[in-house]
């Protein structure tokens, strides 16, 4: 039967000479479309149900993700002077502006917008990315529990999961803090000082964000 590539070449051929023969000069001229694809050519295969990044903590983490449904052009994301002083790397928090900066070098940093605590929920201080999950669960701490009786016990990874496409997990030493960057379900929160403690990102600038920070970077919230 021969190769597929030897069966690709040999069709590749086939059209190219009927096009040759074909009494009309326009159509010779023309590109061949095929109507079919071949094995092995086309689009890149699409992640795997149990894909997971290399640097994402699987006990947190959803397999497979559904970064295919997030809109990757929905974004806050833009390369500004940087306003922090804080060295190439580092995350710095704004609480006060809702802005999220990630120093670049060069005086540059990439901002984003956030959402943070509402009043009495706030955190600030300085910490360290301790952990990073991918398309995270969401287990309610017992505290939020009590105050809201409506909410599960525990939630899977997902669109509706109120912690978004990625969370970083902010610890001091080995000290969880309770504190993380995470995106969201509800994007027009975006902007407001609306959440219990967390700083929420859009889900499209999460996932932006997470790529660029490895595990140990030092986050600063003011």
């Amino acid at each position: 039967m021969g190769s597929p590539m030897f069966r690709v070449r040999k069709l590749v051929l086939i059209g190219v000479a009927g096009a040759a023969l074909w009494p009309d000069e326009g159509l010779a001229g023309s590109q061949i479309a095929f109507p079919f694809d071949f094995p092995g050519f086309g689009s890149p295969p699409q992640e795997t149900q149990s894909y997971l990044p290399t640097d994402a903590d699987p006990n947190y983490s959803t397999p497979g993700g559904f970064d295919k449904d997030v809109d990757m052009t929905r974004t806050t994301r833009t390369e500004v002077s940087d306003p922090t002083g804080e060295p190439a790397g580092t995350v710095t928090i704004n609480t006060k502006i809702r802005k999220l900066y990630l120093s670049l070098g060069g005086g540059r940093a990439m901002e984003y917008g956030i959402s943070v605590g509402r009043q009495g929920f706030a955190w600030k201080g300085v910490a360290e990315v301790g952990r990073k999950a991918f398309w995270p669960g969401w287990t309610p701490p017992p505290e939020m529990l009590a105050r809201d009786h409506s909410l599960p016990d525990h939630m899977d990874g997902g669109m509706e999961n109120p912690l978004g496409a990625r969370a970083l997990y902010l610890f001091q030493g080995k000290k969880d803090t309770l504190f993380r960057i995470h995106g969201t379900n509800d994007p027009s929160s975006i902007g407001k000082a609306v959440s219990s403690g967390c700083i929420r990102m859009l889900d499209s600038d999460v996932i932006d964000l997470y790529e660029r920070v490895p595990k140990g970077t030092r986050v600063v919230v003011l």
